[in-house]
């Protein structure tokens, strides 16, 4: 069974693969769901290349696009990009969010862990793993990091900023809009690294961040499930992290996930920085709180280890 996707102007990639799913050959259900879990990757890859990140072959790329009801592979493309310029509006995406939770508190409790656990197999991912490890790799070696996220996206930027400044490692959040932007930006410099979360559409933020990295040469981690084909050639390393389903309110529990792993990353290739600022944390607090003073972090560790 296929479904005819020329007979439906209103269907997305999303919705395709779930119509059919069922019904596909199990090597085909895990290519469709790739699909769905990695639309950047199949937007820029070629055949060879997509299978090869889903160890799969390439026949069952092409074989799969055709049992979701797409000509080709470049037909699936056409939608995927239209999926990501054609983003429904928040009341939209609410809506059909709570279509699928079911009645009472329990049901939207339910509903949102089972999103977070489909997106957390996401995260553990071998191709995940090896694009954590070179992103980590560009956030240690530079000079000064900075943060960009708007929106929901510039809480989370303050955050990783406190935490990465907690660690020793200098950050600025990138985390206004608009005109107050312009003041941030002149903090960048040569040396320095951007983590940047930001989805579709590309937004005039985006782009101007975008475009004084590349003049200074500075480069950029994209955390993001829907940008990285809109900005192809401006960022060193993409983190394709889930926001839950497709059409439904975004969930930001997996970019927590992944940033609190590079504060723990960036925190073991330098301990020695980290521990130091910390002790600095706490004598700064003991200065304005006496309590602090007795919450040494090297005199804790030492403690626990007698015990």
């Amino acid at each position: 069974m296929t479904y005819n996707v020329s007979q439906d102007r209103k269907m997305t990639v999303d919705a395709c693969v779930q119509a059919v799913l069922e019904s596909l050959p199990p090597a085909e259900q895990r290519m469709a769901r790739f699909f769905v879990d990695q639309k950047q990757s199949v937007l820029l890859g070629s055949a060879a290349e997509i299978a090869q990140l889903a160890g799969t072959s390439d026949a069952t790329v092409v074989r799969t696009a055709r049992s979701l009801g797409f000509e080709s592979l470049s037909a699936l493309r056409q939608m995927l990009l239209s999926d990501l310029t054609g983003i429904p509006s928040p009341g939209k995406r609410l809506a059909r969010t709570l279509q699928e939770t079911g009645d009472g508190s329990a049901g939207a409790l339910r509903h949102v862990i089972d999103i977070h656990e489909s997106v957390l197999d996401v995260l553990k991912r071998p191709e995940m793993a090896a694009a954590f490890e070179r992103s980590v790799d560009i956030l240690a070696r530079a000079n000064r990091r900075h943060v960009f996220g708007i929106g929901p996206s510039g809480a989370m930027a303050d955050y990783a900023s406190l935490q990465f400044n907690r660690i020793g490692l200098p950050t600025s959040a990138l985390s206004v809009s608009g005109i107050a932007l312009a003041d941030r930006l002149l903090w960048l410099g040569k040396g320095d690294a951007v983590l940047m979360m930001a989805y579709a559409p590309l937004y005039r933020e985006v782009e101007i961040v975008l475009d004084q990295t590349m003049q200074l040469d500075v480069p950029v981690v994209l955390i993001s499930d829907n940008l990285a084909p809109l900005v192809s050639g401006k960022v060193a390393e993409t983190l394709p992290v889930p926001r839950g389903k497709a059409d439904h309110l975004a969930m930001h529990g997996g970019t927590i996930v992944l940033i609190e792993a590079m504060i723990i990353g960036l925190a073991k290739r330098g301990s020695e920085a980290a521990f130091d600022s910390l002790e600095r944390l706490s004598t700064l607090r003991g200065s304005i709180d006496k309590a602090w003073i007795k919450r040494g972090v090297r005199n804790n560790n030492s403690n626990r280890s007698r015990k």
